[in-house]
């Protein structure tokens, strides 16, 4: 433990503070927190996503936690801490200056053990409904041919639910517009969370 200025505990409580205004998030790619260290494209942490955070030679302080509805992780020592909308090096960095109160130089390390925030959800007339992984700019087509495709039945459309800052949002788009080509753009970037229906 190391002698604390008061200089150290007014930057230790700002830090505290700031990551507690983040709580109002409620999709992790509204805002991203980054370290300066983050390569481009660094991974955001979601709401659902499973993070382990360790402290060398602190095992008590070892914990692996959901990222809660609310977007924080709870943390021995600190309490309730926001994780959604970082990238794991700015989560380390900021934890590592929380723990700065309690301990000598901690060494704090982040790693996602489980990532549940980039789903999509797709259900109706396709092979196999049900949740898929969201890679980065995965499209609308390329969820259908994840489900399997289409069933015989279907009607060749489908309607994207999306949720737009707390308001829903319906686009159906008619699927032989894109494979025509007529409307390209129609092959939309799927989001984190959307749901197609497919009648």
């Amino acid at each position: 433990m190391g002698i604390k200025t008061p200089w150290n505990l007014c930057i230790s409580l700002f830090l505290l503070v700031a990551l507690g205004l983040g709580a109002g998030l409620s999709r992790a790619d509204e805002v991203v927190i980054r370290a300066e260290e983050d390569p481009p494209g660094a991974y955001a942490i979601g709401i659902g996503d499973v993070v382990e955070i360790s402290v060398w030679k602190n095992p008590d302080l070892t914990v692996t936690v959901p990222v809660r509805p609310d977007g924080r992780v709870s943390v021995p020592l600190l309490g309730d801490v926001q994780a959604a909308g970082m990238t794991p090096l700015a989560l380390k960095q900021a934890l590592t200056n929380g723990f700065k109160e309690y301990l000598t130089s901690p060494g704090v390390s982040v790693l996602i053990k489980e990532i549940n925030s980039r789903k999509v959800f797709v259900t109706g007339e396709v092979e196999n409904p049900g949740s898929y992984d969201l890679q980065p700019r995965t499209r609308l087509m390329q969820v259908i041919a994840m489900a399997g495709g289409l069933t015989p039945y279907a009607k060749g459309r489908v309607v994207v639910l999306r949720d737009e800052d707390g308001k829903d949002r319906r686009l159906e788009v008619k699927l032989d517009s894109i494979i025509s080509g007529r409307k390209p753009a129609d092959n939309l970037v799927l989001a984190p969370g959307d749901t197609l229906v497919v009648p």
